[in-house]
This record gives C-alpha cells, structure tokens and sequence, in this order.
C-alpha cells in the first residue's frame, strides 16, 4: 500500500465527489417514472446496509484491503482467485464511467473529435493523479467541492427565480404502483450506492480509523439526498417525458435557465460539474484497481503499474461498446446482474459467513483447550 494518510473531511468529500459523479450525469431510478426521487431514498436506504456489510467484513482485518483479507479468509488460492476478479471488476467500472464522460463530451462539445482521444486526455489527467498518490487527490477534492457546491446552490436558485420548477410533474405519486417503485429502487442500490464498495480498498489510509464507519454513512445520506433533490427538480422541470428522451438531463434542466433575458445559457455550469465529478469517479475507480492489482501481484511500486494498466483501460473503456446506446444498454441489462449483483452483495455476504465461521471455529478450539 501506499505510505499516505487522508483525514475523515477528505474521506467524506471524495465519498460524495464519487457518488455523485456519473449519477448526475445518467438519470437514477426512471423505471419509477415522476418517483424517481423516491427510489433513490429508498436505493439509499439499501446502499446504506451494503456499507454496514463492507465494514463489517473490513473490521475482522483493520488496516488490510480486500485483495489482502480475502486470501487469509478463503485460503491463499481461492482467495486469490476471487481478489483477481474483484480486480478485473474495479479497472472494467473505471472503463465504463470513462466511456460515459467521453461520450458525453463527444456529444455535446466536441462532436468532430474521436472518442479515443477524449477518453486519451482524460487518461492522461488521471494517470498524473494517481501517480501523485491519495493524499493529493484528497486535498484536491476539498477544494473542488465548494466549487461544486457553489454551482449546485446557484444553479438551484437561478431555477427558482426563473419559476421553471413545477411540482406537478411529480404527480401523482406511487401511480405505477409499489413494485414498480420497488424495481427502480433495486436498480438504484447497485448504482450509485452500492458502488462504495470500492472504498473499502481506501478505508485503511484513513488516520483515524474508528471514524470511518460514522463517515461512510454521513457522507452516503448525504449524496442520496442531493441526488435525490436534483431528480425531484429535473423532474419538476422537463416532466418525465422529456427527461425520459434527453441524454443529459441535468443539463436541459440547466438550459432552461433564463432569468430577466441576462441569464441564460449555462452549459458552463453543467460542464464544469460533471467533469469535475467524472475526474473523481473515474481516478477513484482506478487507483483502487491499481492499488488491487499491487497488492495481488506483490508489486514494490504502484507506480510501475500506473502506465500500462492506463493504457489497458483507455482501450477498454473504447472497446466495451460499438456506440453509446449500446453502451447505455449493457449497463441496464448487463452489468447489474453479472457485475453489481456478485461484487457488491453475493461475495461480500459469502466473506461475512465465512470469517464469522472461522472466527467461532477459532474460538471454540481455544475453550476446548482452556
């Protein structure tokens, strides 16, 4: 592991930064319709008990990652086995998410460029950062929060002057009934909350480690309810039926902005946004792929596997779909099942059983032989 600590304020900021990184950017919980908002409470609500487990699974092994722990809890082969592809999960989510910010810029700024050499800068910028190592992502992240903060609470007010929010849209409520709600809150657990798992390689940087559990959950209450917030007014602005057909919600929610015919046309303030959470979400993703990857293999410095791992990632994330609504598709259809569903629920409850088990195991040996 890397020689760097961050504090529990730099833990909470990058926790938000990265939750709400490409949430903001692909709308949450539509299968619920004008209760988007809802489901992502209650998706929430689920991301909250999945970090209960994730901790208490880390809190067997303080101070270890999970390439680290599932090798003594499973055995040094099958643990392996599973840290491997626990690996391969992390780099395949940081291919993705860069994937939807290159596209992203694609469309709506630079259409005559090729993905490849957007996704290539945006490659460039985070393989820099994570070769700066945590504790300067971290400090980074305390700064570029209250710009986030500053745009979101502007943004905010500018709609409500500009009178654009009308509630009716988000009537009426539970029309499609509760297992539909119940549905789109299943879809919203596994993205974006159930995603914290990728802190868990993280946690033990933290310098005063008995607050993590306490930062986890504020930091996860938080960011549901801001997402939630910004669903209810992208909804309360274009109605479900527009927001349904916009790529980009949130910024045809911001270009509806036009206050005494001065203020108008904001895309800066979209812009600005989610590149800046796409930064975080993308170099979070990999430097914990990395950091898995160096602990898995045993490499003295991460740093040797920064380069080629980038490179591994940059193509990846060019590959994994012929066009963006394939791209769309395969994360509706695709990755919750076969992805999410494993890595985020299945094997961590399995880790809980099994050091549970072991750790009765151990204790009863220890009686008998008292």
């Amino acid at each position: 592991m890397e020689n760097a600590k961050i504090s529990p304020r730099q833990l909470f900021v990058l926790i938000i930064l990265f939750q709400l990184g490409s949430s903001l950017l692909i709308p949450v919980g539509l299968t619920a319709k004008q209760d988007a908002w809802l489901a992502v409470l209650g998706g929430m609500v689920g991301g909250l008990l999945l970090f209960l487990l994730y901790y208490k699974v880390g809190s067997y092994y303080p101070g270890l990652v999970p390439t680290e722990y599932m090798a003594k809890i499973w055995g040094p082969f099958f643990g392996k086995i599973f840290a491997f592809l626990y690996v391969l999960y992390l780099f395949y989510l940081a291919a993705r998410v860069l994937r939807d910010y290159g596209e992203m810029l694609v469309i709506f700024a630079y259409p005559e460029t090729p993905l490849f050499i957007v996704n290539l800068l945006w490659m460039v910028l985070v393989v820099y950062t994570v070769r700066k190592g945590i504790e300067t992502l971290a400090r980074t992240g305390e700064i570029l929060f209250v710009v986030v903060s500053i745009l979101a609470l502007t943004s905010l007010l500018l709609l409500v002057l500009n009178g654009s929010i009308d509630t009716k849209n988000l009537q009426p409520v539970l029309e499609e009934g509760p297992v539909t709600l119940i549905k789109a809150i299943g879809e919203s657990v596994f993205f974006p909350f159930g995603e914290i798992v990728v802190f868990t390689m993280i946690y033990p940087y933290l310098n005063q480690l008995k607050k993590a559990k306490r930062v986890g959950l504020y930091a996860l209450l938080f960011s549901g309810f801001v997402l939630s917030v910004t669903m209810a007014v992208n909804l309360s602005v274009l109605g479900f039926s527009l927001l349904s057909r916009s790529n980009f919600p949130l910024l045809s929610t911001i270009q509806t902005i036009n206050v005494a015919e001065f203020l108008e046309r904001l895309d800066v303030f979209f812009m600005i946004g989610v590149v800046i959470g796409g930064f975080f979400k993308i170099t979070i993703f990999f430097y914990v792929a990395v950091m898995g990857a160096t602990s898995l293999f045993k490499v003295k410095e991460s740093s040797h596997l920064v380069f080629p791992l980038g490179f591994i990632t940059l193509f990846l994330s060019v590959g994994i779909a012929s066009n963006f609504s394939e791209h769309i598709q395969e994360g509706l259809d695709i990755v919750p099942l076969y992805l999410h569903l494993p890595f985020q629920v299945i094997f961590p409850l399995l880790l809980l059983v099994s050091v549970v088990l072991k750790n009765r195991k151990k204790q009863k040996k220890q009686l008998a032989m008292k």
